[in-house]
């Protein structure tokens, strides 16, 4: 898997390459390394040799200066017939002080002897050759040795040395990079797993994936994966929950719309068939407000934030539902308290109309006609609040904590609202990062507010 379908690379062959890579790099400095430290190793090795076969030429000389004639086959009878590379043949010469040869090799270098002790370079025969000069004194005399190789046998046999220290890296290179690939290969596993899991799940299967035996580095992307399973579940289940919800009150109002408009069909009489076509009407009307509601909430539940939130003054919006409900008031009173001052909190302003008419048509359905009920905007110890109150008689306290579930009416089955609206309102709430509150006020009547703390007030 070297490329998806979109042209990235997958994680195991970037993965794979990097280590692969910086393998190979490292590799590859350490064989350099190894190599020009073996190569050292033997031109220190081989001058060393050159000093062991000056000093025993020395003492052999010493030794043996009656017999040298013998001394020198006795040497040409020991030198290897076979060319090697870790034993480049050596040559040399002894001379005494005046000059006079005692003994040399077939092809020494002609060289003076008369050049300072030590390791010198010179040129013989076309080559380059390492030459060591060492002096003895002697009572009897004083005797110079010199022994020299040929620089490019001496390189021959270095290279072969550095050459065997860097094969066994070169060997472990495959074994390496086989290692690297299993070992990428085994730890990825999860990830083909996990992978694998999700795949194989049908779209019921909505329960969290097992973290059990994930790597650690995996457990941030089990937990972000389960949190989406959550929410998605919950988002079916909103969907399910309102297809249910909508069929439901949706059969009621279509029912008696369906019914009466049979009885028009049937009725003789005038006033009958009259008075059917108002309750289709009506019918028509209670389901016309219960799907605008519904698909109110259906584009709400989505949400998780408010997608462009403004400053909104909550005076100017409590004044607004005022002028547009006031009209519409058969009697009673509706007042309106607000601060003077502009009360200002980041929001949807439609939203917020949506939520204080929704708050605002609850009290005057629920409330008798000759009721008072007040409109308010206002700042209390430097929280925010907006909200409704009535003079009614209010609700049962043990009904209070359901009054935003919805489709949930109260002890009141013959009221004409959906049930929807302070579910609504409810949910507005949370998306502005506000309260809502309901409560039934001490000297009578019920309030119903959305509250917004110090820290949610713009």
């Amino acid at each position: 898997m070297v490329k998806g379908s979109s042209g990235v690379q997958s994680l195991r062959w970037r993965l794979l390459s990097t280590v692969c890579i910086a393998a190979l790099l490292g590799l590859g400095l350490s064989g350099a390394l190894t190599y020009r430290k073996a190569q050292q190793e033997a031109e220190e090795l081989m001058d060393g040799h050159l000093a062991q076969t000056a000093r025993l030429l020395l003492a052999l000389v010493r030794d043996n200066e009656s017999h040298l004639a013998d001394l020198a086959t006795r040497l040409a009878t020991v030198r290897s017939d076979r060319a090697s590379h870790y034993d480049p043949p050596l040559e040399f010469q002894i001379r005494r002080a005046d000059g006079s040869l005692l003994l040399r090799s077939e092809h020494p270098p002609d060289t003076p002897l008369s050049a300072s002790p030590g390791y010198t370079v010179i040129e013989h025969d076309g080559h380059r050759w390492r030459m060591l000069t060492l002096t003895l004194n002697e009572a009897s005399g004083d005797y110079r040795v010199q022994v020299g190789q040929s620089i490019r046998l001496r390189d021959r046999a270095a290279l072969e040395v550095a050459t065997q220290s860097v094969v066994p890296i070169a060997l472990m290179s495959p074994v390496l990079l086989l290692l690297i690939y299993y070992s990428v290969r085994r730890g990825l596993q999860p990830l083909d797993d996990l992978a694998a899991e999700v795949a194989s799940r049908s779209p019921e299967n909505l329960k969290p994936l097992a973290s059990g035996n994930a790597p650690l580095e995996v457990q941030p992307l089990l937990a972000a994966l389960n949190r989406l399973i959550f929410r998605l579940r919950g988002t079916l289940e909103s969907e399910r929950r309102f297809t249910a919800d909508a069929a439901h009150e949706l059969r009621t109002p279509l029912a008696v719309v369906k019914i009466q408009a049979q009885v028009a069909q049937l009725s003789g009489n005038a006033d009958d068939r009259q008075h059917a076509l108002a309750q289709i009407v009506a019918g028509a009307d209670r389901a016309t407000r219960v799907l605008e509601q519904l698909l109110r909430l259906a584009r709400l539940d989505p949400l998780a934030r408010l997608p462009n939130p403004g400053e909104i003054d909550l005076t100017a919006l409590a004044r607004q539902a005022v002028a547009d409900t006031a009209p519409t008031r058969e009697a009673g009173v509706i007042r309106l308290q607000v601060s003077d001052s502009p009360l200002l909190v980041r929001g949807d302003g439609e939203l917020l109309q949506i939520a204080l008419r929704n708050l605002l048509d609850n009290a005057v359905r629920y409330t008798p006609p000759d009721s008072t009920i007040t409109v308010f905007a206002r700042r209390h110890d430097g929280a925010l609040s907006l909200g409704v109150i009535d003079d009614g008689r209010g609700v049962p306290p043990d009904e209070l904590p359901r009054l935003v579930e919805r489709f949930y009416r109260g002890c009141e089955p013959s009221a004409e609202g959906s049930g929807l609206g302070l579910a609504i309102t409810q949910r507005i709430a949370e998306l502005h990062e506000a309260r809502f509150e309901v409560e039934n006020l001490a000297g009578g009547g019920f309030e119903a507010r959305l509250c917004w703390g110090r820290t949610w007030a713009a």
